[in-house]
């Protein structure tokens, strides 16, 4: 069973969150008045009002509980969350999977192998002919009870692509990041995929690892990262997978609690504004993507979803999904979406620039 943190640990993140969260969205900025608004700075661009294109990305978050409760989650997820996706909402979901013109489906939580309707609607979703079906997996719920130890042959079933969060190639960084025990777990449920199949060269049962930094500073090179990552899993465990996605840390939820806490907001917020690309601003996921809460409400992406800043459209509700009118919207923006453009860019697959 994989250790995690205590759930006092998450229970005083979120007596933090909703203050911060409400501050965050009314001050536009919180501290730092003296930096520009993200909406002046991508007017510069020529991007102003950030408008979606192609729709491709349709993400379901399934629920926030999770059996770990990680330091910067932006969801906020924990084993005492119980939001959870009901079977209305999934068939909700699936009609619109059915019709809507996006080519991936993309699964995430919390852990969403802990919805009890997961392996039913995954079972329905793969009848759909989505080109790239996402399973966002932390790995540790592999291992955590013998009721999911057959995922992976589950996933392989349903040729999922499982992307998975793996803090560091050391056990140190990662579960300071993530809790006791989790990179041993971790490690198993790895070594569980590639016995049947995923990550290996050549194979098209594809495994991606998802890197976030575990303090205030943005991740590095996303090319040189992973190749670090493939080197040391495999001299030290004998791992493989395809590709590592670096994320970037958007000031929210716990981040966002642990950057206040350790007076560290402003100086991130700089880190971001400083490292903002241009070339950036027209890939953001956003524009290609659709997020949808556990309880059927859209949103611009997960990050406003967990902000509960729901998409500005007379169509805000998976029940009236309407592709064409949702197309036709301005994105709602804020601070936190210099996250996204720092750098080389940061999305759910990985950098954009």
């Amino acid at each position: 069973m994989t250790k995690i943190k205590t759930q006092s640990l998450h229970k005083r993140h979120s007596e933090l969150a909703q203050a911060n969260r409400q501050l965050q969205i009314l001050s536009n900025g919180i501290f730092v008045e003296e930096l520009p608004t993200f909406a002046d700075k991508i007017k510069e661009t020529g991007h102003f009002p950030l408008r979606p294109g192609t729709l491709e990305v349709l993400q379901i978050n399934v629920g926030y509980m999770c059996n770990q409760v990680c330091e910067h989650c932006h969801v906020d997820a924990g084993p005492d969350r119980k939001e959870i996706m009901t079977w209305e909402t999934m068939e909700l979901c699936l009609e619109v999977i059915r019709n809507t013109g996006a080519h991936t489906l993309d699964l995430t939580g919390g852990a969403p192998e802990m919805n009890p309707n997961f392996r039913r609607f995954v079972e329905e979703a793969s009848k759909a002919g989505i080109q790239d079906f996402i399973v966002r997996s932390n790995l540790t719920i592999i291992r955590a009870n013998k009721k999911y130890h057959d995922l992976p042959e589950f996933f392989k079933k349903h040729n999922v692509h499982v992307v998975s969060s793996m803090p560091h190639w050391t056990r140190g960084k990662t579960d300071k990041q993530r809790g006791d025990g989790v990179f041993d777990a971790s490690i198993e449920a790895l070594k569980m995929l590639n016995k049947v199949g995923y990550g290996m060269p050549g194979s098209d049962l594809r495994l991606d690892l998802v890197y976030n930094p575990s303090g205030a500073f943005l991740p590095g090179d996303q090319a040189s990262m992973e190749k670090d990552f493939k080197k040391a899993l495999m001299d030290d465990f004998g791992i493989q997978f395809h590709n590592l996605f670096a994320i970037t840390n958007l000031p929210i939820s716990r981040f966002l609690d642990y950057l206040i806490a350790s007076d560290n907001y402003e100086d991130y917020m700089y880190q971001l504004v400083e490292a903002f690309n241009p070339s950036a601003v027209a890939n953001v996921m956003c524009t290609n993507t659709i997020s949808v809460s556990w309880d059927g409400w859209l949103y611009d992406c997960d990050f406003n979803q967990m902000l509960e800043l729901k998409v500005d459209s007379k169509v805000q509700h998976i029940r009236d999904y309407n592709e064409a009118i949702l197309n036709d919207r301005n994105i709602i923006i804020s601070q936190h979406c210099y996250g996204c453009t720092a750098g080389a860019g940061s999305s759910c697959q990985g950098t954009v620039a």
